[in-house]
Formats: structure tokens, sequence, C-alpha cells
């Protein structure tokens, strides 16, 4: 293109024909084979040992995903990005390729269901792991040990809507020279760019608002490039060579997708970058109809509870409008005391019972029955769910039919 480009969504949608694939297609072609050719031995070679550019096999890259990472990272700002089979795919490969035993990390205690079970399954192999309120700064920082190695946050916690203290954090983890990771799953590019408040590594699961549609899984992680990898002690003597900027984003695909194989295909690659092109558009709509979900639930007297960045009465709401573009298309609430969670949902019936995030359609489930019920009760009471909490995903639906469904069903709804 010859001129320059600067929006958002008008970015993402000319993002493949810029990347110069041969006759000019407007979308990145699906390349589906697994190994890939050279003239020469001596070319091969050269690719493997990272002199050359070019595909080595598809467990590592293709074109496709390598078209795709080049997108998320112009969205996320970054020095480089690379993608997964799922987003807890890249979670779990940048923390197995960058800790090791004896290392120390601090943990947002407000966490996806399955973050938290992983990171204490990370315990197992001799990682420790420190749970702290992110919210407060002070928290994070007095659970600093000497050998603590990140600190990972979401930005907006998933199910309770807690909003870590980003900005403090990051400046914090700039001075300690501490790798500070979060996961921009719930914000997303659109809506939130961890790099301005010093994150160095950035997580997102593409299965979500990148794609959109509940139809493709996918992760990424994207190195901003604001932290200096050559003053980390567990880069493999491997990967030293040439400036320290790749060195991290080298070692996660080397130890993970080549060793670990949690590869992204192309084919779904191709339909992570189709829903990309409309992230902004389907964001905007959610997040209008969240809020204004958010305001129906907090008027009505059967809801006890509601959590969402965007109501003045959640405890975080001056950081969320200072930080984020919208409050979130996610919210939850706590049904009031005598009522049925499962009887509300089976009568709101544009609402679909589902576990995903992200998707076109209204999304809800009862929190402590389903995704964290292994957990039990005295450890949801740690991360403030409650045995009444309804996780609701919004979608893009016409905001009348969407209100109307709730307060219908909360008005008939009959206590037990």
């Amino acid at each position: 293109m010859k001129e320059s480009v600067k929006g958002f969504t008008s970015r993402i949608i000319h993002h493949d024909r810029e990347e110069g694939f041969a006759d000019g297609p407007v979308h990145a072609p699906i390349y589906n084979s697994v190994p890939y050719g050279y003239a020469t031995t001596e070319a091969l070679e050269a690719v493997f040992q990272g002199k050359a550019t070019g595909q080595s096999y598809a467990r590592q890259s293709t074109p496709t995903t390598d078209s795709l990472q080049s997108m998320i990272n112009q969205a996320e700002d970054g020095l480089g990005t690379l993608v997964f089979a799922s987003g807890m795919a890249a979670l779990t490969a940048t923390f197995f390729a960058l800790l090791k035993a004896g290392d120390h990390v601090i943990v947002s205690r407000y966490l996806f269901g399955n973050t938290h079970s992983f990171l204490a399954s990370l315990c197992e192999f001799g990682v420790e792991v420190s749970f702290v309120d992110a919210t407060i700064a002070d928290d994070v920082q007095a659970a600093l040990q000497d050998n603590t190695r990140l600190v990972f946050v979401e930005t907006i916690a998933n199910p309770g809507t807690q909003v870590a203290d980003l900005e403090a954090i990051g400046l914090w983890c700039e001075k300690q020279k501490l790798i500070f990771f979060v996961d921009n799953t719930i914000t997303s590019p659109y809506m939130f760019n961890p790099k301005r408040v010093k994150a160095s590594l950035v997580i997102n699961s593409l299965s979500k608002y990148f794609s959109g549609h509940g139809n493709v899984l996918g992760g990424s992680v994207t190195d901003t490039g604001m932290y200096d990898w050559s003053i980390f002690p567990n880069i493999f003597e491997a990967y030293r060579k040439g400036s320290a900027d790749k060195w991290a984003l080298t070692q996660i695909k080397k130890k993970s997708l080549r060793d670990m194989g949690g590869a992204l295909s192309s084919d779904s690659a191709y339909q992570i970058a189709l829903g990309a092109e409309t992230m902004a558009l389907r964001m905007d709509r959610a997040c209008s109809n969240a809020r204004q979900l958010a305001e129906l639930l907090e008027e009505h007297s059967k809801v006890e509870r509601v959590y969402y960045p965007g109501l003045k009465s959640h405890p975080q709401h001056t950081q969320a409008s200072k930080w984020f573009r919208h409050f979130g298309g996610i919210l939850s609430f706590d049904l009031a005391r005598g009522y049925s969670c499962a009887t509300l949902l089976n009568d709101i019936g544009l609402v679909i019972n589902a576990t995903h995030l992200g998707d076109n359609r209204t999304l809800a489930l009862p929190m402590a029955t389903t995704i964290f019920f292994e957990m039990g009760a005295k450890n949801r009471a740690a991360l403030g769910i409650s045995d009444q909490m309804i996780r609701c995903s919004v979608g893009i639906e016409d905001p009348d039919d969407l209100l109307g469904a709730f307060a219908g069903a909360l008005d008939r709804l009959a206590a037990l």
C-alpha cells in the first residue's frame, strides 16, 4: 500500500496483502505442507542453524502461521510473536521454556481456572509460586524473593473482573529487572496495549476476541521488547547468539513448539486471521451490550451484586477507565440468595449455556458448579467466587433483545 495506514482495523484487514505472497492474495494462503524442501542441502542447513529465514517443519511454523504472528505482533506493538494450538498451550509453553526448578514466580490469585490449575501443577516441577492480590501493588512487592523471575497477571480477571494494578506493577518489575507477563485475553489489543505499562511478555487466547466466532482454538505470546534478556539467567547457551532481543522467543520456539509440539495448524491460523478483521467492531458492540446489561442487573432486586469494571461501584473502576478503551464483554453477578442459578439460566432463551468467552453469542454458566467445581468451596471463597455467581460472556445480539431476555427471566424467577 502506498499510503500509511494507522487505524487498528485498517491495519488488520490490509495486513495479509502487504505480506508479499505470490499472485497478490487478499488473504494469506493456507499452507498445509508439513515439510519444506530446499534446492540445496546448504540452504536447508542455513535455515536449521538460524543463518537464513525459511520454513523447516510445520510444528515450528508455516507461511500461514508466520502471517498471523506478524498481524498479532503489529496489534500488540511487539518485537516478535509466536502462535500455539491454544491459549493454554501458549501459557504453559512460555512458563516451561523460561523457568527451571528453584525459580520463584509471583502470580495474581485472581486467575482463569485452568491457569490456576496449571500453576499448581508447575509447583510439582520445582517452581515456587506465590499467589497474591494483584489489585494491590504492595502485595505483589511483598512477595519478592532472591529467586523471583517473573510476575504474571491478567488484565481483567475471569470471572471476578478484578483489575490488576498494572501501571504500578510494571514500574516495579522494571526497577527489579523482573519479567512482567500479562494475559491480555479479556481486554485484547484493541482495548488495551500492555506495552504501555511496561509488560515484557503478552499472552492472548486467540480463541476468544481475536477469532470471535467460537469456531477455532489458538494462542499467542508476544515479546514487547521491554525486557533485557541478556540479564536473564535461564537462556540456554545455544540461543545466546547475536542480539539479545530475540533470545527468549527463540528459546520458547525451540523448547516449546519444536520439543513439546503445541503447534497451531495453518487452517486454524487462517480462521483466526479472518475473524480478527472484525475484532474492533465486535468488541464495540459486545462491550456496549455488557455495560447496559451490568447496569440493568445492578438495579434488579433479585441480583445481590454485579462484577463489571464499567460500573462506578467496581473497586477498580477508576483504573479501568484510565487504561482500557472499553470495560470488556465479560461480567459476573451474584444471584440473590433463595433463587436458583440453573432455573434463571434455563429460562433465558437467548443465552446459551456454555463455557467460552468472546463469542458473538451471549454465553452464561454458574461458576461454583462448573469451571471452579474442582477447586472446592474454601478456595472459591478465597477468590471471591460465591455459590450464586453467574458469569456472562456478552455477545453482539441486538441490545433490546438481550436486555429484554434477562429482565423477563429475572422478573419471572420465583424463590425456592
